[in-house]
């Protein structure tokens, strides 16, 4: 079993579901197995940061106030099941306006790794898009495609030099297979 500094996750679509734009707690829904894949995760790291893309507030269909909402909430629930959540980061930016924060810009892998001295090259990216594997992959990070939320339909886009280290059907068979 590999140890990792940290493990970073994307959010909609690979620990819950993604109907589109989730503008309101009451509408974010983790998957059923989320919680156990994470306490599986949890065994080969004491790190877990999550990097998602919010466009949705600069496209004015969520409230930043309710994105902060839902971010409390997943805070909370990881706490309350004794998670190593560190932080949640999210980039608004529009993807017509975007900086190299947006994913799969790297801006905000650098700025965990800098906020928590962690070693990017000893880390994990698990994200259901090419957005989320690229900067993994950019970075020398492994990293891992879930089938879940998008993952099914870019499975089949990457190209050769910018595969994913593992490609799992969702989170709780991809711990499954790391924790072995």
């Amino acid at each position: 079993m590999r140890k990792y500094d940290c493990i970073f996750f994307d959010r909609d679509g690979t620990i819950n579901h993604d109907p589109g734009y989730i503008s309101k707690l009451k509408d974010f829904i983790f998957f059923e197995f989320t919680i156990s894949a994470l306490k599986l995760l949890a065994s080969i790291t004491n790190k877990f940061i999550i990097i998602t893309n919010q466009s949705g507030v600069s496209r004015g269909l969520i409230k930043e106030n309710d994105l902060l909402r839902i971010n409390d909430f997943i805070m909370n629930e990881l706490k309350k099941n004794k998670l190593p959540l560190l932080k949640i980061y999210y980039c608004t930016d529009h993807p017509d306006h975007a900086t190299d924060r947006r994913k799969p810009g790297s801006g905000m892998f650098l700025d965990a790794a800098r906020d928590y001295n962690i070693d990017l090259s000893n880390c994990l990216m698990i994200g259901d898009s090419i957005s989320d594997i690229q900067p993994a992959n950019n970075l020398g990070m492994d990293s891992m495609l879930v089938l879940t939320g998008n993952g099914k339909n870019h499975h089949s886009r990457f190209s050769k030099d910018n595969e994913p280290t593992y490609v799992s059907q969702n989170i709780l068979t991809g711990a499954k297979l790391l924790a072995q």
